[in-house]
């Protein structure tokens, strides 16, 4: 039993929006691979693949709703999210340019990083859950109908990630002043801080 092509295209409508654009992820994503180049992302850019795809398992077993409905647990949850941004922002803000070595700021965020972001990732939560419960693709099988829905939302965070990986590499390489390397990586980190507050606004 497999789904209708109408039923899948419903779901990536729905998704890719929702998936692609800007939050926490996306936008560390992006800033790792402007600040610290792609190469030295891909560590960094398979931890948010490996927490995504936790997410995505969580949500889709019903563990996210028990966890959450705990009194208590959201605010840590937040908590969590919003301190270990501003480290991570702070890393990104302080990072040179791939090629610019003169103030280096260390080396990359690596895998567990990248899987920390995703794991507290307050919009993911909320997207999958909104993703699971609002389509169906196999309306007789509950199972069946999860996992297809869990492969496909897999395969729109690999490419969506990996794309804005490469975008925020790609972008950086045409800079060629430290100073606006600079700037430009504040710029960044600004806007991861910004996405994790949009995330968490009630």
């Amino acid at each position: 039993m497999i789904p209708t092509l109408d039923s899948i295209l419903a779901l990536l409508t729905m998704a890719l929006p929702l998936m692609g654009s800007p939050g926490p992820a996306i936008v560390a994503v992006t800033a790792n691979g402007a600040a610290f180049g792609v190469r030295a992302s891909l560590p960094f850019l398979l931890g948010i693949y490996a927490g995504v795809f936790t997410v995505l398992c969580l949500t889709a077993s019903g563990v996210t709703g028990l966890l959450l409905a705990v009194p208590g647990a959201g605010p840590v949850l937040v908590g969590a999210a919003i301190l270990y941004m501003l480290y991570l922002a702070y890393r990104i803000a302080t990072a040179p340019l791939p090629g610019m070595h003169a103030d280096a700021g260390g080396a990359a965020p690596g895998f567990a990083s990248g899987y920390t972001v995703s794991m507290i990732n307050v919009k993911a939560y909320t997207v999958f859950s909104a993703l699971y419960a609002g389509n169906v693709l196999i309306e007789t099988d509950p199972i069946t109908d999860t996992l297809f829905k869990l492969g496909v939302l897999t395969c729109i965070m690999l490419f969506v990630n990996g794309t804005w990986l490469v975008f925020g590499g790609v972008f950086a390489s045409f800079i060629r002043s430290p100073k606006i390397g600079r700037a430009f990586n504040i710029v960044m980190a600004i806007l991861l801080l910004v996405s994790v507050a949009l995330a968490v606004k009630p």
